[in-house]
């Protein structure tokens, strides 16, 4: 399914032996990331669906991953319009979901987090930064879904419908680098889940992904950044969340993308941190939301509702995939770790060596 709205790529693999990162890196490359400061803002409650708080004022930070800044950029000014969130002011910090878990883990001032999956959620869990009953909350703590697309050029010129055509002779393909980013991580799940919802083997699926990587010719740190090495004019196809495609594409980004038959539900989780000193305002801010305001600008920015009467108002502009299957095939997302992303053993080790 096509959606509509270069120079030959310059070969640069980034090598993705998943050894463990330097805490210090991690921290400080966090903190020179993307960020930006949203003032508090007066005003009488827009009927959103808050936790009816009084307003606490003083300030929040918000730690996530790259691709919903725009949403926030929209959601928090929103937020601030309501009992719960006038006075407060709210810092942004943004990048690679898993560069900033481990900044968070190793001391980044957090209060609010928002990351590309579950495991960056649970790295905090085990560093006691987030509560174990996180996912107790509305819709087990997840905030936004999407799904894994191909990202193509204008018109699709090398007519990438399915997973085999990105093996093809002459494909080249951009995927960021799952040591750092959460959406390599759902990519390369996507992928070999492809392959068995096709009838495929394990060991089958296995060798599909060691032929994928062979056509990968750019990792990048991010999702966000993949887009622009994309839109830069490097590679024919790029695997990333539908919500990118969307957002590319508003940006006048002379793209297509296709939902491919079989894919990935992305189910992104939020939770507040046991480190915040406002704890009021952040359980308020992360319980907006899920709000009806809230999740109409997630759709707006091209993130697929969690709230059902929200996603069905937004049903023409989400389509079902054909065959879609969540991190549940593979266990849960430790298991998954484990099978595919261990330094050491992981399969994504294995097909790139």
């Amino acid at each position: 399914m096509a959606h509509t709205s270069g120079s030959a790529p310059r070969r640069r693999l980034v090598g993705v032996a998943l050894t463990t990162l330097v805490v210090a890196v991690a921290v400080g490359t966090a903190a020179c990331g993307s960020s930006s400061s949203s003032g508090s803002t007066s005003g009488s409650s827009s009927g959103a669906a808050t936790t009816g708080t009084a307003a606490a004022g003083g300030k929040l930070t918000l730690v996530a991953y790259s691709t919903p800044q725009e949403a926030y950029d929209a959601i928090i000014p929103q937020w601030q319009k309501t009992s719960g969130g006038t006075g407060v002011s709210v810092s942004e910090s943004y990048g690679a979901s898993g560069t900033q878990s481990r900044a968070v883990a190793a001391g980044l001032p957090a209060d609010v987090v928002n990351f590309a999956t579950s495991s960056d959620v649970t790295r905090l869990v085990k560093a006691g930064i987030v509560s174990s009953s996180w996912n107790s909350k509305p819709y087990k703590g997840i905030v936004t879904d999407s799904v894994v697309v191909f990202v193509v050029r204008k018109g699709n010129p090398k007519h990438i419908q399915t997973w085999a055509d990105l093996t093809k002779p002459g494909v080249t393909v951009l995927t960021p680098n799952p040591i750092t980013s959460g959406g390599a991580r759902w990519n390369i799940l996507a992928a070999y889940g492809a392959q068995l919802k096709q009838g495929k083997t394990p060991a089958e699926a296995q060798a599909y992904l060691k032929s994928l990587f062979q056509h990968v010719t750019v990792q990048d740190k991010s999702a966000r950044q993949a887009l622009t090495t994309f839109q830069n004019g490097q590679g024919d196809v790029l695997l990333d969340y539908e919500s990118e495609a969307i957002f590319a594409q508003e940006h006048k980004v002379p793209v297509d993308y296709v939902i491919p038959p079989q894919t990935i539900l992305i189910q992104t989780p939020a939770a507040v941190t046991t480190k915040t000193s406002n704890p009021t305002a952040a359980n308020d801010f992360l319980n907006y939301l899920w709000s009806t305001p809230a999740q109409t600008t997630f759709a707006e920015h091209g993130f697929r509702p969690v709230v059902p009467s929200v996603a069905a108002q937004y049903a023409s502009k989400f389509p079902t995939p054909q065959t879609q299957f969540t991190i549940k095939l593979f266990g849960s997302w430790s298991a998954a770790n484990t099978t595919f992303f261990d330094p050491n053993s992981g399969i994504v080790v294995k097909v790139q060596h």
